[in-house]
């Protein structure tokens, strides 16, 4: 199938994006030792953003990735396109204090203009709709959330509002939820062409991109730094910036375990009838929940509809590991019992221990950046550009969060187990609570 065509696929754990994507640029492996001002290591939202904006600054910028573009969760995430953090404005006051935390509200609350301004700036081929994002509130818990995070953003002049129970309800096209609040600064795109757009923009800037070239090791050499790619062949920096998140493997073992990587799984139907697509968001929203273990869901540009959660924390291994995820979305639309889904796949989320990205510098020229929280389509676009800042002036004050010290999570190699003790739990209580409303 071509790259932009819709339709079904004969593999039963296919993802859609590369069924609806557009063609991605032409890269190659890098094939001799090279140089450059910057070394990136990463081709996902972040270091491709990194990268354009070095190369529209005009720096000398080399980018390795270790797969083909958008390989990780920026090919496989959801298309979400969600302002904020996990914290909200006065959480983020109390953490920060007063005057860093607004600066933090202020990054977070521009994450989603900056997607949609970047595509509108760049003409970037990428299917995408802005009609806001609605959290779903699952319990009365969920709905003090709702109220609270209203009542915070609505203080930055955020288009923000509470939604009642019947106005949820007609807005999602489910009963599950009691209540809740519309973002209208949120939407979605389709992931995998917005990274491979990304890719072609920062090639035309003058970036070079090298794919299927993983770096199996990274050293200090005469004026910055040498990294080794898997073929023998090298690429000197004077900066490295690595932003491999959830897929960074052994390059930097300390790196990895500062993050839990927990699998995201989603399923998508084919296009929905006109009819029935009528009754699933019919005003194009795109929707999570207040469940520890949230459910996210929308319709893509050609009325399929998707739904993601968690997972088992392995790899999948059949068609079976998609089998609650498929349960879940007939359980809460009812209207999608005879219609099938033909895509199932996963991707992994990078987590820090305190829900938020972490920055590091272990060694002069050498930064490190880590923790998407499940937002990161507009989070690691703007911690790119701001990245791209602070190498080009060597000011911090570029950048969002400070640069803190590498803290490997304790106990990080038993993490599938408590990670899936945590889930178990969390999955006992949502599923307690979900229906509880209902008379």
């Amino acid at each position: 199938m071509k790259a932009g065509q819709g339709g079904g696929t004969a593999d039963p754990t296919a993802s859609l994006w590369p069924q609806t994507a557009v063609a991605p640029p032409p890269t190659s492996p890098l094939a001799r030792d090279a140089s450059a001002d910057f070394a990136i290591v990463g081709a996902g939202y972040l270091g491709l953003s990194c990268a354009l904006h070095l190369a529209e600054s005009g720096g000398d910028v080399a980018l390795l990735e270790a797969h083909e573009i958008g390989h990780g969760a920026s090919g496989r995430n959801g298309g979400q396109v969600i302002p904020g953090l996990k914290f909200d404005p006065d959480a983020l006051a109390a953490k920060f204090g007063a005057q860093a935390g607004a600066a933090l509200t202020a990054f977070a609350g521009s994450t989603a203009d900056a997607v949609f301004a970047l595509i509108a700036r760049k003409n970037l081929a990428v299917a995408h709709c802005r009609n806001g994002w609605i959290q779903g509130a699952h319990n009365d818990a969920g709905l003090a959330l709702a109220r609270a995070r209203v009542e915070q953003w609505s203080r930055t002049g955020a288009d923000v509002r509470m939604l009642g129970r019947d106005e949820t309800r007609a807005r999602l096209g489910t009963s599950a939820y009691r209540g809740g609040w519309i973002d209208r600064r949120g939407g979605a795109v389709q992931p995998l062409s917005l990274a491979r757009e990304m890719a072609r923009v920062a090639l035309e800037a003058g970036a070079r991109l090298y794919s299927e070239s993983p770096v199996v090791s990274l050293a200090p050499a005469k004026g910055g730094w040498r990294l080794t790619t898997q073929s023998g062949a090298t690429l000197s920096a004077k900066a490295v910036v690595i932003c491999t998140n959830a897929y960074s493997g052994s390059l930097l073992p300390r790196l990895r375990q500062t993050v839990i990587a927990p699998n995201s799984f989603q399923i998508a139907t084919p296009p929905l009838p006109v009819q029935l697509r009528a009754t699933i968001l019919p005003a194009g929203e795109v929707c999570s929940d207040t469940r520890n273990l949230l459910i996210y869901f929308r319709t893509d540009a050609e009325g399929r509809f998707l739904l993601g959660g968690r997972g088992p924390f392995r790899e999948p291994a059949s068609p079976d590991d998609w089998r609650p995820l498929e349960a879940v979305a007939r359980r809460m639309f009812p209207q999608l019992a005879d219609v099938p889904f033909l895509y199932r796949w996963a991707g992994r989320v990078a987590i820090t221990r305190d829900f938020l990205p972490h920055l590091h510098e272990p060694e002069p020229g050498l930064t490190l950046a880590v923790g998407c929280q499940g937002r990161g389509v507009g989070l690691q676009t703007v911690l790119g550009a701001s990245l791209a800042r602070r190498l080009t002036s060597d000011d911090i004050r570029t950048l969002p969060f400070p640069i803190t010290p590498l803290r490997p999570i304790p106990l990080h190699k038993l993490r599938r187990a408590y990670v899936g003790a945590a889930a178990a739990w969390y999955r006992f209580r949502d599923r307690q609570r979900i229906f509880e409303w209902r008379d």
